[in-house]
């Protein structure tokens, strides 16, 4: 059977007044490096013995990343092509035709 242990009193705030980090939190800015992250980035690990391992992540092609406040109504790839689909068959049979001929004269990289 476990005994109820009442909760100990916890120790007062031991920060000195002189560190003041009320505007450490004002000036802190939510998604700041975001924009970065999707152009890619390089992760360098320094091991013990000297030696680095570098790693560059890069977006792969075709990559698209949806906005938060998009992302609710379209929760996965399924979705976003179901809305897209349905969106090129509103565009005129003439734009379509076109578009599709400048993709065939278009090489690809």
């Amino acid at each position: 059977m476990k005994k109820n242990r009442h909760q100990q009193d916890v120790e007062a705030d031991t920060l000195r007044p002189e560190y003041d980090l009320s505007r450490l939190v004002q000036a802190g800015e939510r998604g700041k490096y975001h924009k970065a992250l999707r152009q890619g980035y390089t992760r360098v690990v320094q091991h013990k013995d000297g030696t680095e391992e570098i790693t560059h992540f890069r977006p792969l092609p075709g990559t698209v990343h949806l906005d938060p406040d998009v992302r609710a109504y379209f929760p996965d790839s399924e979705s976003v092509n179901a809305a897209l689909r349905g969106l090129i068959a509103l565009i005129p049979a003439r734009q379509r035709a076109a578009r599709k001929q400048k993709e065939k004269e278009t090489p690809r990289a």
